[in-house]
């Protein structure tokens, strides 16, 4: 009967972690494809992304590996805070929201002019938009 019990939680367990990796893995994707997106159109409209600390312009790809990345982070901590916490879904929200905003903090701590700090800090709003929901939604479910 234990091994029986213990098998039933390792499947809902699994599910539980299906459910949540996939769709956020997905909308880890569409933040990166869309966090470019916005670097990409910001070059074109003449901001410079360049950071006067190393003289090097952002690349494109920067920007989504480490929207990706970073928010594959963020799912892993949301897979913790499903583990742990009883309201995990709101948990989440807070916890992400509190994320993002220490995330504002470092572009205006570069030196860099208005344009790309106001780029720096969309790309990262616009990555929270997109993944902090759908990992909530799931966490709730």
């Amino acid at each position: 009967m234990t091994s029986t019990a213990s098998t039933d939680r390792l499947s809902t367990q699994g599910r539980q972690r299906r459910r949540l990796l996939l769709p956020g893995l997905a909308a880890a994707a569409a933040a990166a494809v869309t966090v470019t997106a916005v670097a990409a159109l910001a070059m074109a409209a003449g901001v410079d992304l360049e950071l006067p600390d190393g003289g090097e312009s952002i690349p494109l790809a920067g920007f989504t590996q480490l929207t990706f990345t970073f928010s594959v982070v963020g799912i892993l901590i949301a897979w913790a805070i499903r583990c742990w916490a009883s309201r995990p879904a709101r948990t989440w929200v807070r916890t992400a929201v509190a994320l993002t905003a220490l995330s504002l903090v470092p572009p205006f701590l570069v030196d860099a002019d208005l344009a790309t700090e106001c780029t720096l800090v969309l790309a990262h709003l616009v990555a929270a938009a997109i993944v902090i929901p759908v990992v909530a939604r799931r966490l709730a479910s």
